[in-house]
């Protein structure tokens, strides 16, 4: 991918506000002018009417200076204020195409980047460069206009003296690179290692209850002190380096300022110059030493926000590996739900010579039930994330009603497959609102008759609000098999070609397990399922079975058949079995010497 030059990436953020981005650095230049004419004011109240004993120059100057300062006011105000509203602007505009760019991601782009970095992007990195375009607008005309302004002044004023600047401005320019040069990197993995905290603590509060339940709170503060600590030594690094700037540039100013009143005091002693324009001078010297302060402030806010514009670019380049770029077929929706797989091969690192799936064939025909079992990490979950498309293929091909799942654009393609995913998530709103994910238009009674066939609609009644009530952020506020059964509640809403339900009932009974399977059949009876499970009996009765061990399959077939024939489905149901039957033993044996009941 190409990635764009400055005013490509830029620039797009600025056009809709130019207005914004014109008038504040304007309104600056108006108060500059004021604090370039004030000090010559001043002199003149000096030399003409302090001197000359005339009060009607004094007030006459004194109102000119009232003016000024009004004029200046007005010109301070109209640009912080148009300067802030670019800024704010800009941030909104850029944080929105972040996110947006952020929703395209496919599984893949997302692993390469933390969830914590993710957020310190959007978040941080965003405000980081907002305050340096708000600075910027504010700066951007008055340094430089009140640097050359001041230094015009002096000129005009005396030459000679003006010369101490000619030492003074180099040095304070070679001090501003150096330091810039020392802090860029420094805040850039000062950066960094916010990523590490934010995810540090993304990941502890998601999983208080784990922590908790552990009792792993000592280690869990040990881990987040160390990040904390990193991050510490990281600010303080880079500190360091922008503290000593500003003492360097004050002593310089300060050396001037004794160079100039010891100079121009002699000449005022010999009467080559006025006391009011060596006030003059020494304010105009002032105000050329300030302006580069302003710059200098400039580069160290902008040596941050150069740290946070590149990591913000990083995700807006970061070349999506899911597109719609090349489907040949983008109006073309999933119709009947046959699925193939055919000589599919997948890797999570491409680089790796281990194969999560190698070389799978694999035929499902529209309306089947299909079970998928196997051992842990066999490539069960990675198998069916093929079929939406949340990975592409390494090699082979997988299709959906005989088309490539890459003929399809991906929105149509999805909304043709429902998913329950084996981390079952729900969102912060009520049970409605989370439910209405599979169909933002279903009415209440479509909702109720999804929970009904997900067996979820006996527990939400007893809630006091019922379908109203308020789910805490990923449903922490309800137990494992509700959570479950809600999210096949939002999957039947969806209504889809293809539902694929990955292990989404390990936490719940087999009774109620069985209703669901039994609402499937009738609900959905059109529809291709695809149940991964851990329990035989949760796809003995399938139209057929996927055994897959270590990334290939190795039997399909019904239940029985697959008894007769596949050593490795032989080896899980007798080991169900026998878990079974130690479990209903123990349950039948006699306690305290008293039989069984």
């Amino acid at each position: 991918m190409k990635r764009k030059n400055f005013f490509q990436r830029w620039g797009k953020y600025v056009k809709p506000y130019w207005k914004y981005f014109v008038l504040g650095p304007l309104c600056m230049i108006v108060e500059v002018l004021g604090e370039v004419i004030l000090p010559s004011l001043y002199a003149s109240i000096i030399n003409t009417g302090v001197e000359g004993r005339d009060i009607g120059h004094i007030v006459l100057i004194c109102a000119l200076m009232v003016l000024s300062s009004v004029i200046m006011m007005l010109g301070g105000v109209g640009g912080a204020y148009f300067g802030a509203r670019a800024a704010v602007n800009f941030a909104a505009d850029l944080r929105r195409d972040v996110f947006a760019k952020v929703q395209k991601f496919s599984f893949a782009n997302i692993d390469r980047f933390s969830t914590g970095s993710l957020v310190t992007r959007l978040t941080n990195d965003v405000t980081q460069v907002m305050n340096f375009v708000n600075m910027l607008l504010r700066m951007f005309l008055r340094a430089p206009g009140m640097l050359i302004g001041a230094l015009v002044m002096v000129i005009i004023r005396d030459p000679e003296l003006a010369r101490v600047l000619a030492i003074t401005i180099p040095v304070l320019l070679v001090v501003q690179v150096l330091v810039i040069r020392a802090g860029f990197p420094r805040f850039t993995r000062m950066q960094g290692k916010i990523d590490a905290l934010n995810t540090d603590v993304q990941e502890n509060l998601t999983n208080v209850r784990v922590v908790k339940s552990f009792v792993r709170e000592d280690f869990e503060q040990q881990k987040f002190d160390h990040a904390n600590g990193e991050l510490k030594q990281a600010g303080l690094s880079a500190m360091r380096v922008m503290v000593m700037m500003m003492p360097l540039m004050m002593l310089i100013m300060n050396l001037t300022s004794v160079a100039v009143v010891w100079l121009g005091g002699n000449r005022v002693i010999a009467g080559t110059m006025l006391v009011g324009d060596l006030s003059a001078f020494i304010t105009y010297m002032t105000q050329i030493l300030m302006s580069l302060l302003m710059v200098s402030m400039m580069f160290m806010i902008s040596s941050r926000s150069m740290a946070s514009a590149r990591r913000i670019s990083e995700v807006l380049d970061e070349q999506i590996d899911l597109t719609d770029d090349n489907c040949a077929q983008p109006e073309r929706r999933v119709e009947q739900g046959g699925v193939e797989f055919r000589n599919v091969s997948f890797r999570y690192y491409k680089n790796s010579e281990e194969k999560v799936l190698d070389n799978v064939n694999l035929r499902i025909l529209p309306g089947q039930t299909v079970g998928v079992i196997g051992s842990t990490g066999s490539g069960k979950s990675t198998l069916v994330s093929m079929i939406p498309r949340l990975y592409d293929v390494d090699e082979g091909e997988v299709l959906v009603d005989g088309v490539n799942v890459k003929d399809y654009s991906l929105k149509h393609l999805r909304d043709g497959v429902g998913m329950v995913l084996q981390k079952n998530v729900l969102f912060s709103g009520t049970i409605a609102e989370n439910l209405r994910w599979g169909d933002e238009d279903a009415s209440d009674e479509e909702i109720r008759a999804a929970a009904r066939s997900a067996q979820a609609d006996e527990f939400v009644e007893r809630f006091p609000e019922g379908y109203e009530s308020g789910l805490d952020q990923g449903g922490t506020n309800v137990s494992g098999g509700q959570k479950q059964r809600l999210c096949i509640a939002r999957a039947l809403l969806k209504k889809p070609k293809i539902l694929i339900l990955d292990d989404s009932t390990s936490a719940v009974d087999t009774a109620t397990e069985a209703k669901i399977r039994r609402a499937f059949t009738n609900e959905l009876r059109d529809s291709t399922k695809i149940i991964i499970a851990q329990r035989i009996s949760s796809v003995r009765d399938a139209d057929q079975i996927i055994v897959l061990d270590d990334g290939r399959i190795t039997g399909v077939g019904t239940h029985d058949e697959l008894l007769r024939s596949n050593r490795e489905y032989q080896e899980i149901y007798e080991s169900q079995e026998s878990g079974r039957e130690s479990v209903m033993a123990e349950a039948a044996a006699p306690v305290d010497g008293r039989e069984g009941d």
